[in-house]
């Protein structure tokens, strides 16, 4: 099944590249994930004082929504490829006032720099799709491992069906042929999320322009030691 989903051929140099530049206008350019980034942070339900990961954080809009849920005794923490973005979301936290919950690094979630168990709860939305097939299972395995046992991730991604609509041909058609500025894919989600170790305890299927997505709860493996 994972060999249906098409390569990533743009490098990781060139996403940095293409998301500092669209970094001051990624807001508008991609607002209509929104919604269902609204929806991914209500499902994972996060909690006081929990300890929250999002990779991919982008412009910031979904940390200063978690710094406010885990409040003054929890701790949320950012990873990114781009300085861009980094810069737009260190300013949208910063106006919030809420720095004090919140550190950003600069960084390629194949490799995550935190210590096993260290998260309660990891998020990433329209994230997962921008690795190339085989970075994705190697992401899954760090998410497992830095979460403690029965925590919980919550994704938000572009998935692939078994009969692709005109929509899902398309954009597959525009991701062959412009790998930088259209540098995600729909993926099997939930099998390659299984695969990692995870329980899957809920699904939430949504369409973005015709694009078919899921909104997958998932926790970690709670007889981990």
């Amino acid at each position: 099944m994972m060999n249906s989903i098409r390569p990533v051929t743009r490098s990781k140099k060139q996403a940095r590249a293409n998301y500092n530049r669209l970094s001051r206008w990624y807001d508008w350019i991609a607002g209509s994930e929104d919604r269902y980034r609204q929806m991914g942070v209500q499902a994972l339900n996060p909690q006081p004082a929990e300890r929250l990961l999002e990779i991919g954080f982008g412009t910031g809009q979904c940390l200063l929504e978690f710094a406010r849920q885990v409040g003054p005794d929890g701790w949320v923490c950012g990873i990114d490829l781009s300085e861009g973005m980094a810069a737009v979301a260190d300013e949208r936290i910063s106006t919030a006032g809420l720095g004090g919950r919140v550190s950003l690094l600069l960084g390629d979630a194949v490799e995550l720099p935190f210590a096993d168990h260290s998260f309660d709860a990891i998020f990433a939305s329209f994230t997962l799709e921008l690795f190339d097939t085989p970075d994705i299972p190697r992401v899954l395995q760090q998410c497992a491992r830095i979460l403690r046992p029965g925590g919980r991730l919550a994704t938000v991604t572009l998935v692939k069906t078994d009969q692709p609509g005109f929509a899902e041909r398309l954009y597959e058609w525009f991701h062959a042929r412009m790998p930088v500025a259209v540098d995600c894919r729909p993926i099997w989600a939930q099998p390659v999320i299984e695969q990692a170790g995870f329980e899957i305890i809920e699904v939430i299927s949504e369409k973005m322009w015709g694009l078919p997505l899921e909104i997958v709860i998932s926790e970690s493996d709670s007889n981990t030691s």
